[in-house]
């Protein structure tokens, strides 16, 4: 079948709308019918060249959309184990199917499937672990958001760090994956929620989103704002969700002894830290979150039925909704800090 998509050549260079072909899915593959999909800064990786990955490639990947066909009809440890954000399929190429191939060609060149996902086309093959069932009332133009940010920024609070009542919160990032760390912090009940960030813009939508405080890291140094405005010398959980050297060893030392910091943010590859050892003698803890930290196929469901019942913001991270042929806007929108989030939709 044809389908229009986005695919990116050469990094650095925009991303090009055209037709290609879709082939048949394969055993324990989906075709899916995509309704929208969110502009998030790891397809913006690519095309800038900090997340190398082979070209071309179909992006996008936080989408929401229609399963049109099934193919023919294996748990790895990690998904038996309870932790399927880790599933030993992650140690293969995520930018074909599993056989190893493409079901995406252009003048018959195969094209890779970004995050084995590409929700930037009308249609695409999945393997069946990539999809997760939803309410069928839920408007797919707003929640196609929990498939990555929302749940990459919310996760982390209640499955990874388990942010307790009355906690102090300090989160480095407040775009469309921050506000989220923000909003479920106030979800589970943290006492202070300091917001950093260096756009004035952010930080107003920061106390929108739960914030109990803001710092202009464009103004004052983040982390002494931070240890002051806990009254404790730091923090009891920080989450770095930009993805640089300097904000992740900023969140880090906001800190207080036996504090915990999150990384969230995706790093530009080859990103090094550099940190004192004592500062974990002192039971300091870092660690990451991948895609929320938790079971993404009962997460993705909660987040969406919160936010049917009127308990979590989604549609005010939508600032815009744009075309397909409007998706390098839609990065430059992003880039220049103007949206929460801008949606794709077909």
């Amino acid at each position: 079948m044809r389908a229009t998509a986005a695919v990116l050549y050469e990094v650095k260079k925009p991303v090009v709308v055209e037709d290609v072909e879709v082939l048949e899915p394969g055993p324990h593959e989906v075709l899916v019918r995509w309704a929208a999909n969110g502009v998030c800064h790891s397809d913006l990786h690519v095309i800038t060249g900090d997340y190398p990955h082979p070209l071309p490639v179909v992006l996008g990947h936080e989408a929401a959309g229609v399963v049109e066909k099934i193919g023919a009809g294996g748990r790895c440890s990690y998904c038996i184990g309870g932790q399927p954000t880790m599933c030993a399929l992650r140690d293969k190429p995520r930018w074909f199917m599993h056989d190893g191939t493409s079901r995406f060609r252009r003048n018959g060149q195969p094209l890779h499937h970004f995050l084995q996902v590409a929700g930037y086309a009308t249609h695409a093959v999945l393997p069946e672990q990539s999809v997760i069932p939803i309410r069928t009332d839920a408007p797919l133009d707003v929640v196609c958001l929990v498939s990555c940010g929302v749940l990459a920024g919310a996760g982390p609070v209640f499955n990874r760090a388990k942010v307790s009542p009355g906690a102090s919160v300090a989160v480095w990032g407040a775009g469309g994956v921050g506000l989220n760390t923000i909003q479920a912090a106030r979800m589970v009940g943290a006492g202070k929620i300091i917001a950093v960030d260096v756009m004035r813009q952010k930080l107003a939508w920061a106390e929108e989103f739960g914030a109990t405080h803001v710092v202009d890291a464009s103004k004052e140094d983040p982390v002494a704002a931070v240890q002051k405005l806990s009254g404790t010398g730091g923090v009891d959980f920080t989450f770095e969700v930009v993805g640089t050297q300097k904000t992740i060893e900023q969140a880090v030392l906001a800190t207080h002894r036996g504090g915990t910091c999150v990384i969230v943010g995706v790093s530009p590859a080859g990103t090094r830290i550099s940190l004192d050892p004592s500062l974990f003698l002192q039971q300091r803890v870092l660690t990451g979150s991948s895609f929320g930290g938790g079971h993404q196929r009962t997460d993705v469901p909660m987040l969406i039925d919160l936010y049917m019942s009127g308990k979590y913001k989604l549609d005010e991270l939508i600032s815009r909704r744009l075309s397909l042929s409007e998706l390098n806007e839609g990065f430059d929108l992003m880039l220049q800090g103007e949206v929460k989030r801008s949606v794709i939709v077909y």
